[in-house]
Order: C-alpha cells, then sequence, then structure tokens
C-alpha cells in the first residue's frame, strides 16, 4: 500500500461529507430530490479527489501534476451553467418564477461550494500527511464549519424590518398601508384579493438596506419564496391575483403584497425575513460617500 493510499482516502471522505453537510432541500425543492442531490454528491467527490491528490503532488515536488486544478475551476465553471440554464428553463412554469438576480444567486452558490470542498480536502490532507490522522479530523471539523458560515449569506431580516399590513381598496386602487399596488376594476377580483390577500411593509434600516431591496430581482425573490412556502392563490391568465412588491418612492419602503393559500401572518412573516439578500442586488451608496468626502477617486 502506497504511503499515500489512507490520506488521500482520509481526504476523499472528509471533502465528500462536507458538500453533503452543505447540500440540503428545503422548502424550496432545490436541489431535487433524489437525482437532483446525486449529482452534486458526485461533483463533490471529484472535487474532494482534486484538493486531495494536490497534497502528495506538492510533497514530492511534482509542480506540473497541480496544474489540473485549473482545469477542474473551468469544469466547475461549468457548473454554475448547468444551474443557471436547468433553473431558467424551469423559470418559465413558475406561477411566481424566481427571477434572473435569484437564479444567478443559486448558480454562484453551487459553483463555489465545490471550491469549499477542494480546500476541506487540502487541509485535511495536509494536516494528516504533516502531523496526524486527528489534526487532518480537526482541521478537516473546522473547515467545514467555516464552510457551512460562508454558504449562510446574510437574510432579509436583517437589513429591514418587517410589518404586517392588511391589503385596501381605494376605488379601483389596490393599496398596502399608503404604497399604490394595482388597479383592479372587478368586484369579484376585490373581494378574492381581500380575502385571500396579505400586505406586508419592509422598512430599510439604513440607506445601503433601501438601495438593495429596491433591486427588482430581490423583491421578486421576496415573492417567490413566500408563494413557495405558502402556495399562491392564481392560476394561469390571471394578471389581477399576481403577487407584487411596489416601492414608496419618498422613504424607499417596499410594500409586498402575496395571495397564499395558507394566511398565516406569523409563518408568512417568518418567511420573508429568511429570505436571502441576494450577492447581486446588494448596493451599498454610503461607501461612495465616504470616498467623496476623503477625495478619493471613486469607481
Amino acid at each position: 500500500m502506497n504511503e499515500y493510499t489512507l490520506p488521500i482516502a482520509f481526504g476523499v471522505i472528509i471533502g465528500t461529507l462536507s458538500r453533503i453537510y452543505m447540500l440540503r432541500t428545503d422548502y424550496r425543492q432545490y436541489p431535487t430530490y433524489l437525482h437532483g442531490k446525486i449529482i452534486h454528491i458526485a461533483l463533490g467527490f471529484i472535487a474532494a479527489g482534486l484538493g486531495t491528490v494536490a497534497v502528495p503532488a506538492i510533497l514530492e515536488e511534482e509542480f506540473t501534476a497541480i496544474t489540473f486544478l485549473t482545469i477542474a475551476a473551468s469544469q466547475f465553471r461549468e457548473v454554475r451553467n448547468m444551474e443557471r440554464n436547468t433553473l431558467t428553463e424551469l423559470d418559465g412554469y413558475e406561477m411566481v418564477p424566481r427571477g434572473s438576480t435569484y437564479i444567478e444567486g443559486i448558480s454562484i452558490a453551487f459553483e463555489s461550494r465545490n471550491y469549499l470542498v477542494i480546500l476541506t480536502s487540502l487541509v485535511s490532507t495536509t494536516g494528516y500527511l504533516l502531523m496526524n490522522i486527528w489534526v487532518g479530523l480537526a482541521a478537516g471539523i473546522i473547515s467545514v464549519l467555516i464552510s457551512k458560515s460562508l454558504m449562510s449569506g446574510g437574510r432579509i431580516k436583517d437589513i429591514v424590518d418587517i410589518e404586517y399590513v392588511k391589503p385596501r381598496f381605494e376605488g379601483a386602487g389596490l393599496y398596502v398601508d399608503n404604497i399604490y399596488i394595482m388597479n383592479i376594476g372587478l368586484p369579484k377580483r376585490q373581494e378574492e384579493v381581500l380575502k385571500y390577500g396579505m400586505g406586508f411593509i419592509l422598512k430599510p434600516k439604513n440607506f445601503n438596506a433601501r438601495t438593495t431591496i429596491a433591486n427588482l430581482g430581490q423583491r421578486q425573490a421576496i415573492l417567490h419564496d413566500v408563494s413557495t412556502a405558502l402556495g399562491v392563490y392564481r392560476d394561469s391568465g390571471t394578471p389581477a391575483l399576481v403577487p407584487l412588491a411596489k416601492r414608496d418612492l419618498d422613504d424607499g419602503r417596499i410594500g409586498v403584497f402575496v395571495l397564499p393559500q395558507e394566511k398565516n401572518i406569523d409563518k408568512a412573516l417568518e418567511i420573508i425575513g429568511r429570505v436571502p439578500t441576494l450577492e447581486n442586488a446588494i448596493r451599498m451608496p454610503t461607501e461612495r460617500k465616504k470616498q467623496d468626502s476623503k477625495g478619493g477617486a471613486t469607481k
């Protein structure tokens, strides 16, 4: 048996387990169970193998052998493209779509987790080879915990205060608080909206948060997650029953209007609070102001 056999097997196992730990199917049902999970676990196994064998290659001074990591990077970039294409195709059949910004965020997350697996395997194998199996195990556990914290990201509740407000009509205009949502002229539709509809006001905690939640992709992610978790009272061809999120132009608040099949206010507040803050939606205009005040150039 080669001296590197056990360390390599150890690193592959730790890396694969870390990918399984980071992979979960929640109320959004993505990745799908079971075949979607199998694909990502298999990719995690490959990533673990790549990260593990890099260590023996370095120790044996086979530096050209680790150039395959660059090939791995291009291959895992295809994981992002695969996820993007799949979700984009499926989005056309959703009652409340995810939106392009949410899809891109999910795609980036799946690509980055393979790199975290490579890092976990590399660190675990290094600890095993340079010290012993217990050091390698400890290094692996620490790497998994770091990976878990890196993949968690921010939540909407971190940047806004969420309040339930009952929707109301002024003539044909539908309002959540004082924020105009849409025009519904049919009395029957108005009755359905008042019976099933729920309204929420999202108050940004600072100026950066105001700019972030103004992003249309971030708003669509909120509507999608609420509609997925609580259901949606609508069918195709009923534009008057489409969930919407509109902005108060004066103070930046967002009025969210949804029509869930399960009208549970507490659960809806929790779901909105747990919607991820999309990386592509985050804006920090206050940072520009700081740079301007210091006389530095802005980018």
